[in-house]
């Protein structure tokens, strides 16, 4: 009985503390170390103008706009592109003239293959508005070291 209270005190003393320690030192995932779930952003709202994404890098605006033609009058299309090689970045946008006609490219397009990719459609989101960018000198401040 006494070996195994000793056992008991010494298991005791070899675990980590509880508080601070505990939390730095526990092996169990909850609540600090669980990764957070995937959290999907709530739909765009239906507009004529539609991102599509997973192109490939041969695919170009000509063969974006034909692509999408068959579904309702495609107003614009364009693939964005890589300003050092020009080639497709792998999405794209395309804007019909009708509500109904971009609910269509989406119905006809999404999951469907583009020059051998399988690509997808979905009203586009707008632009989120960004910060200016941060200088690293205030302005106003005449520095001499890095004027050519």
């Amino acid at each position: 009985m006494a070996m195994k209270a000793a056992a008991i005190k010494l298991k005791a003393a070899a675990a980590p503390s509880t508080g601070f320690r505990a939390l730095l030192f526990s092996t169990s995932r909850f609540p600090f170390n669980q990764p957070s779930p995937a959290q999907k952003p709530p739909p765009a709202e239906p507009s004529t103008n539609l991102f599509v994404s997973g192109l490939s890098k041969r695919t170009t605006t000509e063969g974006l706009r034909t692509a999408f033609e068959k579904f309702g009058q495609v107003v614009d299309a364009k693939v964005v592109t890589d300003r050092a090689s020009g080639f497709s970045k792998g999405f794209g946008f395309v804007r019909y003239g009708s509500l109904e006609d971009a609910a269509a490219g989406i119905e006809g397009m999404d999951g469907k293959f583009l020059d051998g990719w399988v690509i997808f459609a979905e009203y586009a989101r707008p632009r989120n508005t960004l910060p200016p960018p941060q200088n690293s000198f205030p302005r106003g401040v005449n520095n001499t070291r890095f004027q050519s």
